[in-house]
């Protein structure tokens, strides 16, 4: 196991290495750069511009910029912000807090609900309750994220009942440690059903699928032959199968997570990644904008990783190929 972990952190390496070639050279093919409202303020002379230019790395050629800032990552720099004055890790560690609490809450909300409902619409197969789930699956699929965070917001307004934005209550530092639980949790409810939505259907969809493959199985049939409780065939054998390729997508929905989070934490003002990246964009604060992107994929890679790890633990065959 340990060769393998070892084995696919070095492979990754090539990975985050192209990610940031291709994002960089596509931020330069963006026209202008952060300075520009510098050069059309009349009052900030041409002199300061070259300053500028020249302290921030401004003035030299694009494949120029990428080598000084990949060597200054390899040293653990991380570069400097235009716009906060300050090293992007300290801007990025901000807002991970905020992103990764969103992310971990969302991924509990879609795991912890979509499989029992997916489970539950397969023991019900073609029941009212397996075509009520099946349908609410394809409604939740079907509505994009933008479009369920303003019917959020819009029910929210109404009746009051939640928030509408931010990530705290002002008085937040004055609650007890329970009533801060439940404020962090009563703002996160919309950003957590809006973004989990779809990521709750698909787990659902892909459990039912699973579920009913694994209910149909020779081995299963075999086992309910023999006189084993039904209960035991469901919960001891074929969930556990069924179940693999669920954590297998745990990557890609970290992946889904993290592409929705950009909206949704621009419609919810939460304190996170995803708005900070908008803003970075906008601004052309380059540096900014590849450190995001490269904490992102260390991330995703992070999630595979794991992905691969719980799939190992729950299938005895996968850590036999590992320690192949």
């Amino acid at each position: 196991m340990l060769k393998y972990i070892v084995r696919r952190l070095i492979l990754a390496i090539p990975v985050l290495l192209g990610v940031s070639v291709i994002s960089f050279f596509v931020m330069q093919l963006a026209p202008g750069d952060f300075l520009d409202t510098y050069r059309i303020n009349p009052n900030i002379s041409r002199e300061k511009i070259q300053e500028l230019e020249t302290l921030y790395g401004l003035d030299k050629n694009p494949v120029t910029q990428y080598f000084l800032w990949l060597g200054n990552i390899l040293q653990g720099d991380w570069g400097y912000s235009f716009v906060y004055k300050i090293d992007v890790w300290q801007v990025l560690l901000r807002r991970l807090e905020a992103t990764l609490l969103l992310g971990v809450t969302t991924f509990i909300f879609t795991w912890g609900i979509g499989i029992p409902l997916g489970i539950t619409a397969a023991l019900h197969q073609y029941k009212f309750t397996d075509q009520a789930l099946s349908t609410i699956g394809l409604i939740g699929i079907s509505i994009p994220n933008f479009f369920f965070a303003l019917l959020w917001l819009m029910w929210a307004a109404n009746t009051g009942i939640f928030p509408i934005g931010g990530m705290l209550s002002r008085e937040f530092a004055n609650f007890p440690w329970y009533k801060q639980i439940g404020d962090f949790f009563w703002h996160v409810a919309g950003p957590v059903i809006t973004l989990g939505t779809a990521s709750l259907a698909g787990t659902m969809r892909i459990m039912r699928g699973q579920m009913l493959d694994e209910m149909n199985q020779d081995y299963a049939e075999f086992a309910r032959a023999k006189g084993m409780p039904s209960d035991v065939v469901i919960y001891k054998h074929t969930l556990r199968n069924a179940i693999n390729p669920v954590i297998t997508s745990l990557g890609f929905s970290l992946s889904a997570i993290l592409g929705g989070a950009l909206i949704t934490e621009y419609v919810f003002s939460w304190p996170g990644l995803g708005s900070l990246m908008r803003d970075a964009i906008f601004q052309q604060d380059i540096y900014l904008v590849m450190a995001n992107l490269l904490l992102q994929g260390i991330l995703l890679i992070v999630g595979n990783l794991i992905a691969d790890i719980l799939l190992a633990a729950s299938d005895p065959r996968v850590r036999l190929r590992m320690s192949a």
